[in-house]
């Protein structure tokens, strides 16, 4: 049996109150019902950071300038390894919403809560938590 890989850029959108944007994955998704930050599959040819700019756009409708890589993971599920790429922005045009649809909310950094999330997020989530990012 093969195993998918999946490159992902996530985008921590975070404003200068430290508060997080975080949305909603749509019921049919992987992982659905989770709340995710931002972002999505890294197209061939394209950087990490091309893809979060060009998800940040279609997703949440926000020009991303200067995001900055925070951290790499890999996360083994039992159909796929997704491999991570957390970038920092806290430098955009645009107001950030739900562009698909998606429920969406600003949360302080301090108050996001790993469960949450999908497992795959939760050392970002942490770091957070503790100011680490």
């Amino acid at each position: 049996m093969t195993v998918k890989k999946v490159n992902i850029a996530v985008g921590i959108i975070r404003n200068a109150d430290k508060e997080i944007f975080i949305t909603q994955r749509d019921a049919s998704s992987h992982m659905a019902g989770f709340w995710e930050f931002p972002g999505g599959k890294i197209e061939s040819g394209e950087t990490a950071e091309q893809a979060l700019v060009r998800e940040l756009q279609e997703e949440v409708g926000i020009d991303a300038s200067a995001p900055e890589l925070v951290r790499t993971l890999e996360h083994k599920f039992p159909d796929r390894i997704v491999n991570l790429h957390f970038f920092l922005v806290q430098h955009w045009t645009g107001e950030p919403y739900g562009k698909e649809g998606q429920p969406k909310r600003w949360v302080a950094q301090r108050e996001l809560k790993e469960s949450d999330f999908p497992p795959a997020n939760a050392e970002v989530v942490t770091a957070l938590q503790k100011g680490e990012i």
